[in-house]
């Protein structure tokens, strides 16, 4: 009998773990290593995968970027891009996931920055506001990047969304 990869007594909600077991699933299949590069969900897509059973496999390192100076050590963010387009910007995820990708072993990064409030918003960047970009290594392709509204007032359901999101885009 085959074991179920999704840990059964796990903090994390069913269908982020689902979401989760389908990644590390799908990317052993192909092969792939994945790496992050995480701002607003604090770690939550790291977390998910390591939730999984066989996640060492798949999972090669998480970066939680907090701060604009973290972006900045870890990653190798420039200043300027962040002075310019701010930390919520598709160029600053860009810049993230291609940072996160040249300092590891993985085929595949995926980066999230966002603003999940209650605080923190603006009009042009609302809470709610997050940015996701993916890099796969050996593709010669223009950045790809992702701005999304979560339409919630809560914290928690943004980080929630937010890490579906990311989930989705490491995907094969």
């Amino acid at each position: 009998m085959k074991e179920d990869p999704i840990t059964t007594d796990s903090i994390l909600p069913p269908d982020i773990t689902a979401l989760a077991a389908r990644v590390v699933e799908e990317n052993a299949r192909a092969g792939r290593k994945v790496a992050l590069a995480e701002s607003c969900t604090g770690g939550l897509v790291s977390a998910a995968l390591t939730e999984i059973a066989g996640s060492s496999q798949v999972f090669e390192r998480g970066f939680v970027t907090y701060s604009n100076e973290a972006k900045m050590e870890a990653l190798g963010v420039s200043p300027d891009l962040i002075e310019t387009f701010g930390a919520v910007s598709v160029a600053c995820a860009w810049a993230m996931a291609k940072g996160a990708l040249e300092r590891s072993h993985a085929d595949i990064a995926v980066a999230i920055s966002g603003i999940a409030g209650p605080g923190g918003g603006t009009p042009l960047k609302p809470v709610g506001t997050v940015v996701f970009a993916r890099i796969v290594k050996g593709e010669n392709l223009p950045p790809d990047g992702e701005l999304r509204h979560f339409d919630s007032d809560n914290r928690g359901e943004i980080r929630r969304q937010a890490t579906l999101c990311a989930l989705e885009l490491l995907l094969p």
